[in-house]
């Protein structure tokens, strides 16, 4: 689960290893250890697969220009935001769509999908992308990253190519 419009696209928060919140020295000190990792000259074999460490190297330098210029940055994080408000889904469910599991430790948010399967989500994955998760009794409410009004999470299917957009309001629960 990410909040991006391809599950499986990496963003140079991710090349870093950092948070999107993250301070500008948060982004510089991870910057420095993935450098230090994957420096070509530290390095002894050099792989053919798509994993080769010049490729990293490379991918981290890229994330580094973007990721440490406050402007670029910015530019950057508009242009992500855009990009995750256009990713195309079959539903839009709100907080008190999902079925909700807080038998154990980790309270899990489900979604029935049309193919039978569920959309999933839990607490720990919440956590992971900036949400806190409170609960309340039986009552559970989802606050966004630094308490934005409106925010929003797309789920894929545990089986079919669908996904969701789960809409996250301030103040609603379930």
């Amino acid at each position: 689960m990410q909040l991006a419009n391809n599950a499986l696209r990496q963003t140079h928060y991710d090349v870093l290893g950092v948070k999107e919140d993250a301070s500008q020295e948060e982004v510089r000190t991870s910057y420095r250890s993935a450098l230090l990792c994957s420096h070509p000259d530290k390095l002894h074999k050099i792989s053919s697969d798509h994993n080769d460490p010049r490729v990293r190297f490379l991918e981290i330098q890229t994330a580094w220009e973007i990721l440490g210029d406050v402007k670029s940055r910015t530019l950057y994080d508009r242009e992500l935001q855009v990009s995750r408000q256009d990713e195309v889904t079959a539903d839009e469910v709100e907080l008190e769509d999902l079925m909700v599991d807080a038998s154990g430790d980790v309270v899990e948010l489900f979604y029935q999908c049309r193919c039978g399967d569920y959309f999933s989500l839990d607490s720990s994955e919440l956590r992971e992308m900036g949400f806190q998760l409170l609960t309340e009794g039986n009552k559970i409410a989802l606050q966004a990253p630094d308490n934005t009004p409106l925010a929003s999470i797309i789920l894929p299917c545990g089986s079919c190519s669908l996904k969701i957009r789960l809409i996250i309001r301030k103040d609603t629960r379930a």
